[in-house]
């Protein structure tokens, strides 16, 4: 099997863990292609008892079996825009803290890799968000797993976001800025500023604002199949725009519009996990902390 590795720099407490990946690797017998900034960083500090090749784009992974990502959740979201199109399938080892997407524990890392290896797994397709603008901000990277977020940059003034559904007019956001999150990101910022938990496969995406001016105003999941066009306006004329962990800023005139992208991702899921476990882990679900 040829792996892909891809990493962030990370710490040296975490070190012990991409060595033990390496290691594990190695002993069965994979054919790995590592992220090249990545292999700058671990060069000297990881031992590889053979040769690896390298890669920096999509264009490098043809052959790739797998991508395996190692770090958190954000590192997760770094690795759409390698993949892309591809299909190749992806599979996160937390090396972070909370972990929805990068979900293999480090204790879990061996039994997780055995059974990548014996292709003892699932894929689990997820929908992303593409964001469509006049002046192309993204380039090529204008897609999204978790969600697209127009917020307001570094001063006291809330703005005013005028949301349209498929042309027609949705609604004026008084606020802070607006998510537009897949269910991939329901549990994301979405969730931290309000919206529910949408289920993979559910054929949605979730529109929360973020500290709305009126309280009326609340989440709304509409069918992935519609399209969302802003327009926005206020004391400021540079607002910020993220496509995941991607940033830039744009000016007012700016018209941006959101719908459901032409490809989706592929997540490695081990036979032993589910959405639903999870949702129990990581949200404590069922736990009694009276116990505690």
């Amino acid at each position: 099997m040829r792996i892909a590795i891809y990493g962030r720099e990370i710490s040296e407490g975490a070190l012990v863990y991409v060595q033990h990946v390496f290691d594990i690797l190695n002993e069965l017998d994979t054919d790995l292609i590592v992220y090249s900034h990545f292999a700058k960083f671990c060069d000297k500090k990881i031992k590889c008892n053979r040769k690896f090749a390298e890669f920096s784009s999509c264009e490098d992974l043809k052959d790739a079996d797998v991508l395996l990502s190692l770090g958190g959740d954000g590192t997760m979201l770094d690795t759409v825009t390698l993949i892309r199109d591809t299909q190749i399938p992806v599979m996160g080892i937390n090396l972070g803290r909370l972990g929805f997407l990068a979900s293999v524990k480090k204790e879990d890392i061996k039994s997780a890799l055995i059974k990548l290896v014996n292709k003892e797994f699932s894929l689990d397709s997820r929908v992303l968000l593409k964001l469509s603008s006049e002046n192309n901000m993204f380039g090529d990277d204008n897609f999204a797993l978790n969600d697209i977020t127009i917020h307001r940059r570094d001063n006291s003034a809330m703005m005013i976001i005028h949301a349209y559904l498929n042309g027609e007019f949705l609604n004026s956001y008084w606020a802070d800025g607006l998510i537009i999150a897949t269910p991939t990101g329901s549990t994301a910022y979405s969730l931290s500023c309000g919206g529910p938990i949408v289920f993979p496969q559910s054929g949605n995406f979730i529109v929360t604002p973020i500290s709305p001016h009126n309280l009326n105003v609340r989440p709304v999941i509409l069918s992935d199949t519609n399209v969302l066009s802003f327009e926005i306006e206020g004391r400021s004329s540079k607002y910020l725009v993220s496509c995941d962990s991607r940033t830039e800023i744009i000016s007012n005139a700016v018209k941006l519009s959101v719908n459901r992208a032409e490809f989706k991702i592929n997540l490695v899921r081990l036979n032993n996990e589910s959405y639903l476990s999870t949702l129990r882990n990581k949200l404590l679900w069922g736990i009694d902390t009276r116990n505690y």
